[in-house]
């Protein structure tokens, strides 16, 4: 690995492009290193971990929507839509967009934190949909998303966007327009411009994902595929971008980020290194924002020492900067403490998430959501007993660079109304690669066959986890069949079709 040193240039220096953070990410995208067993591994799991959430997705409204506005755009040697039989081929841009916001709408697939937040996962939409429609084989796949995780991975170690308020999507377009250049195996020079025109036009602000969560937190990193897709398109075509888009005068980081006196340090592999970010990444065990992760599973476990959570007096929570700012009471954030807030505000509500996990001794994708669950009584009650803080300590175990040391949890201390204390942390998720139950392949079958159980047939199912798990060695006509078709009882009509299509 090498560390790059990014910061603003002015205009009369004349960066040279060989010089430029996205020039050295084309590079990696364009070099030939090979795929090693664990990473090709991962990519199988992740791949079953995408079609579970999608698959679970399938009727929720954001799916639904982004999935009839693809139906406008079939295509006959196009890409396919999740649920839908694989025969029934769309644009490529709109298959990723349908695909990503169903991968996406549950909050339930893999993510990696460091200085900012990213969802790794979020990359293979794009990159499949674009791999069915050039007919390329399952090692063209395989490399392609390698290097979507290893730049996404690397730009999240190395650049904050949430500190500026910017979402973290501005990594997820450079990613997909880098891994579209090694799945395409396009030249330096046009992966270059793709990776600059992907940033332009991806970035927007976390308002997404604060106040009144909307649907659009689903759409978001779609959105960011289908234009990184575009991108790609029309620098294949010769055009170029706005350069240097991270250094130049006016850039990202001179207007949007830091500023003109700043200075990021971003790690990439050196050319022909062996890309394996994909490694540090991990999943989720619930549906939620992974922040949440590791205090669900310790509020489970605390269910069984607390007879009656109604005896409680306070909780207090003692966390990281970044759980306690953007999930916690630090938010300063009303929403995130009211009953009638949408699902997607409740899933970023770490005092909701703890009080229902701690009442029930459990937590499930649907049931944990409904308003019915949100608006009962005793859960309000003990909602508003909890606080978060951020703990220093916490912050830098947050911040680890060591993924063996880095941790996502917290300590939480329970207060009860005669006065005694009960108190105990969670370092990281049970699931996380170094928690207490691992996720392992079993684990991802396990999370798939649960989510998609009464939505698709056990004959479906068994064919895409035989299919996906020979991944290496598929031909293009298999890496079309890379999808799930749901059983025809669930594909539910809207009562009312209002659109401009």
């Amino acid at each position: 690995m090498r560390n790059i040193i990014v910061k603003v240039h002015p205009s009369k220096a004349n960066l040279q492009k060989e010089e430029q953070l996205a020039w050295k990410i084309a590079e990696i995208a364009s070099d030939k290193s090979r795929p090693g067993a664990d990473a090709i591994d991962m990519i199988i799991n992740r791949i079953i971990d995408n079609a579970s959430v999608a698959i679970a997705s399938f009727n929720r409204n954001p799916v639904v929507s982004a999935r009839e506005m693809a139906l406008a755009h079939p295509k006959k040697k196009g890409a396919t839509i999740f649920g839908l039989n694989s025969k029934y081929k769309f644009d490529c841009e709109w298959a990723a967009w349908a695909n990503g916001t169903a991968v996406r709408e549950l909050d339930y697939h893999d993510t990696f934190l460091a200085a900012d937040y990213s969802h790794p996962g979020d990359n293979i939409p794009p990159i499949m949909a674009v791999a069915q429609q050039t007919q390329c084989n399952g090692e063209d796949l395989i490399r392609g998303i390698l290097t979507g995780d290893e730049v996404h991975v690397n730009l999240v170690k190395g650049i904050c966007l949430h500190q500026h308020k910017i979402d973290h999507i501005a990594h997820l377009g450079p990613s997909v327009a880098a891994g579209l250049g090694t799945l395409l195996k396009l030249k330096t020079e046009t992966i270059n411009q793709s990776v600059q025109q992907a940033l332009h036009t991806t970035i927007s602000t976390r308002q997404s994902r604060k106040g009144e969560i909307a649907s659009w937190k689903a759409f978001a990193p779609s959105h960011a595929g289908k234009l990184a897709i575009e991108a790609v398109d029309r620098c294949m075509r010769g055009e170029g971008a706005p350069s240097p888009i991270y250094e130049g005068e006016d850039s990202v980081i001179a207007y949007v980020l830091s500023g003109k006196d700043a200075q990021y340090i971003v790690p990439l592999p050196e050319k022909n290194e062996e890309k394996k970010a994909i490694l540090e990444t991990y999943t989720k065990e619930h549906s939620a924002e992974y922040q949440s992760q590791a205090l669900i599973d310790l509020a489970r476990s605390l269910n069984k020492k607390i007879k009656n959570v109604s005896e409680i007096l306070k909780i207090d929570i003692y966390t990281s900067h970044h759980t306690h700012y953007v999930i916690g009471t630090g938010a300063n954030d009303p929403q995130k403490m009211d009953p009638k807030a949408s699902r997607e505000t409740l899933d970023h509500s770490i005092m909701y998430i703890f009080a229902v996990a701690l009442e029930d001794g459990n937590w499930h994708h649907i049931k944990s959501y409904t308003k019915e669950r949100a608006n009962r009584k005793s859960t309000v009650e003990l909602w508003q007993k909890i606080k978060t803080y951020e703990d220093k300590e916490w912050t830098a175990k947050y911040h680890e660079s060591n993924p063996n040391k880095k941790c996502f949890g917290g300590k939480v201390k329970i207060t009860m109304k005669d006065g005694t204390t009960i108190i105990d942390e969670r370092a990281v998720a049970d699931a996380h690669p170094n928690g207490l139950r691992p996720f392992r392949r079993n684990n991802y079958v396990e999370k798939f066959n649960m989510l998609t159980n009464g939505i698709i047939s056990n004959k479906e199912a068994k064919r895409f986890l035989q299919l996906v798990q020979n991944l290496k060695n598929l031909k293009p006509k298999d890496i079309n069949a890379l999808n799930v078709e749901v059983m025809s009882k669930m594909h539910k009509k809207r009562a009312k079709k209002t659109t401009i299509f």
